[in-house]
């Protein structure tokens, strides 16, 4: 049908995109094609209405993306503004949905901006305090763990072999076992710590007493008072959750591997299928682009 919602996306793509950049044209096409036509796709542009446009954003905003849902929204528009140009639409029903999107709520927990996190990845690189402290940093960046699981972390939860963390129950806030897919990154970073700590039981401990767990404020204070940056170790958790949702993963995977507790009784015997596959590669992915953002920062414009 000529007057499909995706047919008539696709005439107004060919006709903006040759102003765009190759990356740029590639990210609206992948955002169109994943978060509005599943939904509108098949739809005649004559029949879309406010609410169906509605339905698309809320969907995306479920997910933690306002980022995403406020770029689909505009892009949206724009392919109702090009059916009114050409002649197949009187009116464009995405202009009833001004400040529909919610705003970020202010985060208890700050974290670091996705922008800032090469440059801070770069500070961490040359951080000059106790070598323990680097390392459980850079562990808890790139596994997104909370900072209690990480500092009561044992050797013998780790499966190096596997490439895998079993965090038991009585060290998670949900009280489940908790399973964490390890990186390429995670592993050697690993390698460095067993050479400090790796004749003890705790894999982080303090530097005063190995069998003792490194104090709660090391990581925080060593954020702010000693890299300059103003978040929280917590804050890991959001900046993953965030990048995570904005590049396509599934919700349920995400939110799998922040272990936040499943309401619904039902679905958490379901979920403990644990979606492992999906998260290993989740989890591999995430440390090559965190690797990525770093190798950008590390190049003085």
């Amino acid at each position: 049908d000529e007057s499909a919602f995706k047919v008539v996306a696709d005439q107004w793509f060919k006709k903006e995109s040759g102003r765009w950049s190759r990356g740029h044209a590639d990210k609206v096409w992948h955002t169109l094609k994943t978060d509005a036509f599943p939904y509108l796709g098949d739809m005649s542009i004559k029949e879309i209405r406010t609410r169906d446009v509605l339905f698309v954003i809320r969907k995306i905003e479920s997910r933690g993306a306002l980022d995403v849902a406020n770029r689909v929204k505009q892009r949206i528009s724009a392919i109702f503004r090009f059916a009114i140009q050409i002649g197949l639409i009187e009116f464009n029903p995405v202009d009833a949905l001004k400040d529909v999107i919610k705003t970020r709520k202010v985060q208890h927990r700050k974290s670091i901006h996705i922008n800032e996190l090469g440059r801070f990845l770069t500070a961490l690189d040359d951080y000059k305090g106790y070598a323990l402290t680097k390392y459980a940093l850079q562990m808890i960046v790139y596994t997104f763990v909370r900072p209690g699981e990480l500092r009561s972390a044992e050797w013998k939860d780790f499966d190096l072999k596997k490439a895998i963390w079993r965090i038991p129950p009585e060290k998670m806030k949900m009280k489940e076992e908790h399973i964490v897919p390890l990186s390429k990154q995670v592993l050697s970073l690993l390698e460095s710590v067993q050479e400090i700590s790796g004749g003890y039981d705790l894999v982080f401990p303090g530097s005063h007493d190995f069998r003792k767990p490194m104090s709660e404020n090391t990581l925080t204070y060593a954020i702010r008072k000693r890299l300059g940056f103003d978040a929280t170790a917590h804050g890991f958790r959001a900046t993953a959750s965030t990048t995570l949702n904005e590049n396509g993963y599934r919700v349920d995977v995400i939110e799998r591997q922040l272990a936040h507790g499943e309401r619904n009784k039902v679905r958490a015997a379901y979920n403990r299928s644990q979606y492992l596959q999906e998260r290993t590669e989740m989890m591999q992915w995430y440390s090559d682009y965190l690797d990525g953002l770093k190798a950008a920062a590390d190049v003085v414009p």
